[in-house]
């Protein structure tokens, strides 16, 4: 059984940005950085998380709904950004590691239950 991890998606290089680019269905693209600003497409499901919902409250407090460069921009270092969404997917995968055990163990007991056993 294999599972996807959502992550980010960085944006090719050399191209210019634009509302064109293709974005993938279930992802959005935002510039990060404060001085030269990098684009980024990243899944929605960012957007559940509360320290991400930080980061939007402060673009729109700094930016306001006006976003020149097409998609939304965050005021914060690249550095801080890649830190803040990498533990996102760190949290996905310990909850589909608990999961994936939690089946596991219930596939143990009810193997048990029939009298087979385990190697």
């Amino acid at each position: 059984m294999g599972f996807r991890l959502p992550g980010i998606v960085h944006a090719k290089k050399n191209k210019v940005p634009s509302k064109s680019l293709d974005v993938p269905k279930g992802y959005f693209a935002v510039y990060v950085g404060e001085g030269e600003k990098k684009r980024f497409v990243i899944p929605v499901s960012y957007l559940n998380q509360p320290s991400f919902q930080d980061l939007l409250t402060r673009a729109e407090d700094e930016f306001g709904y006006d976003h020149p460069m097409g998609a939304i921009t965050i005021p914060c270092s690249e550095n801080t950004f890649l830190d803040l969404t990498s533990s996102f997917d760190k949290f996905w995968v310990e909850i589909r590691c608990q999961r994936m055990l939690q089946e596991t163990l219930k596939l143990v007991e009810f193997k048990e239950g029939l009298g087979l056993r385990i190697k």
